[in-house]
């Protein structure tokens, strides 16, 4: 297959969470590889727009708040507008929220399953009724977590969600494979993003965390370029609902 099978000339690739960290670190990979990019996030994204047109591939930039279905279609008809076809997706926009079970409020709840697994399973369909249309298969990247293995502490709801996007990555993937549709997970172990700040910042905590992974630091956006243009390219076409942990050797040890 060679560096072909990796190349990703002429594809659009829509990539929520783009602004900063693992989304950012994402969507500069696909570009990295070929593809235009449509960033979507609740905030303006200038750095990922400079970093991504500074390699010479289209950038549209796309600001919407994923705490509801409303601005699915609207995002894929814009990206329809510019670029006549969208062929991946990228699933990473989410939040977490942090609080002893026993004090864990309904509104916590809510708000991470809302963005972290009702809107990436409707997105998914969204974009599948659109490569169907096209005809021409796709390939959709969630974002799981370390928590879609393990039970975690003080983030409940944020456990919830990551074990769901693992479950219905499987599901989504047993019932569009046929159609040349793939779609798998990427699980980040302990990367140095905002999420991850309080933990950082705390000596203990950090120390305790760092001495568990074999690879002895935190990841970074860096880490997931290889997996992200990987599951994106030709070269996954016979990998389906598989989710890949990227995380030093974390769930090795």
């Amino acid at each position: 297959m060679g560096r072909s099978g990796f190349d990703l000339s002429g594809k659009v690739a829509i990539v929520t969470g783009a602004s900063t960290g693992l989304g950012q670190g994402m969507a500069l990979a696909l570009a990295e590889a070929g593809a235009d990019i449509v960033g979507v996030d609740y905030v303006e994204m200038p750095d990922t727009r400079a970093k991504i047109t500074a390699i010479g591939r289209a950038f549209l930039e796309i600001q919407a708040n994923l705490m509801s279905l409303e601005p699915i279609d609207r995002i894929i008809e814009k990206a329809l507008e510019t670029f006549g076809h969208v062929d991946i997706l990228v699933n990473n926009a989410g939040i977490i929220r942090r609080a002893d079970a026993i004090d864990f409020t309904e509104k916590d709840w809510d708000d991470v399953l809302n963005i972290n697994l009702k809107t990436v399973f409707f997105f998914s369909q969204a974009a599948v009724k659109q490569f169907l249309q096209q005809g021409t298969g796709g390939k959709i990247i969630n974002v799981a977590s370390m928590l879609s293995f393990q039970g975690g502490i003080r983030v409940p709801s944020y456990t919830a969600s990551k074990s769901g996007v693992m479950g219905i990555t499987r599901a989504m993937a047993n019932e569009w494979a046929k159609f040349d549709i793939q779609i798998n997970a990427i699980a980040p172990g302990y990367m140095a993003t905002n999420n991850t700040a309080p933990i950082r910042a705390d000596e203990e905590r950090s120390k305790s965390i760092l001495d568990r992974i074999p690879a002895g630091r935190w990841g970074t956006p860096e880490d997931l370029a290889g997996p992200v243009v990987f599951l994106a390219s030709p070269a996954s076409n016979y990998v389906n609902g598989y989710t890949v942990a990227v995380d030093g050797g974390w769930l090795a040890r």
